[in-house]
């Protein structure tokens, strides 16, 4: 039996069609954004470190080649890769009691915290960098506070080291890893703590076998957005590191305004890129897991 349309109707096939259409037209310009203002740049970063001297009169993979062939050049990108990990470390140490403390408090307790956990969010990065050259230097807060209890004799040197820049990422990028925390926790139900005490579960069992197990996404993405945000940090690097660390975003300044080797800037470039996407991968694939361990 051959169905019958009213004239000016279209049947459901016909009726897709054009708002599959509009959906396409609707994503034309972000796509023309994204490919003019990021495809675009990151083939002409491939295209010159291409160049094999820093002329940029010849082509070949002499950058990459002298990049991998450099002890020191690995050196770099671990010690930068490294630094991340103690930062998303301890910033899911620090951020998760946070955010467990937002979710078990009342509204006038949630407004306080929430101020103080998106407040480094308003603030520049810059005035938080000073801050902590404040906090940290020879004459600052936390070495007054030693001296005056009598736990130091002479002032400690925190300034310019790894432990007070790991201290002042940690600091700065604690938003990014309370936020997804917080949106994970508070879709939990309050109820499967309750059920899993009436069966016996005491709190840090309840903890273990049923709230960490769910909030997995959460660490997964505040983890995700710390990590990056922090290997990337180039003013914090710059300011609480000083001169006594190097790390891969100083590097890639240093060899293009110090020393104007574009083609090997851009080769670091590449390769600092593609080893954080590695990680960046290696997150969303315990995303994934932890996804199906959640729903299992």
């Amino acid at each position: 039996m051959t169905a019958i349309t009213a004239p000016g109707l279209a049947g459901p096939a016909t009726a897709a069609r054009p708002r599959i259409g509009r959906e396409w037209t609707l994503a034309l310009p972000l796509a023309a954004f994204f490919a003019v203002f990021f495809v675009t740049p990151l083939l002409l970063l491939v295209a010159v470190s291409l160049y094999a001297d820093a002329e940029m009169t010849r082509f070949g993979l002499d950058q990459y080649i002298r990049f991998f062939s450099d002890a020191f050049n690995l050196a770099v990108l671990g010690s930068t890769l490294l630094l991340g990990v103690k930062v998303t470390a301890l910033t899911l140490l620090f951020g998760y009691p946070l955010a467990w403390l937002y979710t078990r408090s009342g509204p006038r307790m949630q407004s306080a915290l929430i101020l103080v956990i998106i407040l480094p969010l308003l603030t520049s990065v810059v005035v938080r960098t000073f801050a902590w050259i404040v906090i940290l230097g020879r004459d600052g807060i936390v070495n007054n506070l030693l001296l005056s209890l009598g736990l130091a004799e002479t002032p400690l040197r925190l300034l310019y080291t790894e432990g007070g820049l790991v201290a002042a990422l940690v600091q700065v990028q604690m938003p990014l890893m309370v936020l997804p925390l917080i949106t994970t926790l508070s879709r939990l139900d309050p109820n499967l703590l309750d059920a899993s005490a009436a069966l016996g579960a005491g709190p840090w069992r309840g903890f273990l076998k049923v709230t960490l197990p769910l909030s997995l996404p959460g660490i997964v993405a505040g983890c995700l957005l710390t990590y990056a945000a922090a290997v990337t940090a180039f003013i914090t690097q710059s300011l609480v590191g000083g001169g006594q660390m190097l790390f891969m975003p100083q590097y890639i300044y240093q060899q293009t305004i110090t020393l104007h080797n574009w083609p090997f800037a851009a080769a670091i470039s590449i390769v600092f890129m593609v080893s954080v996407l590695g990680v960046v991968m290696l997150f969303n694939l315990l995303g994934r897991a932890s996804k199906g361990y959640v729903h299992a």
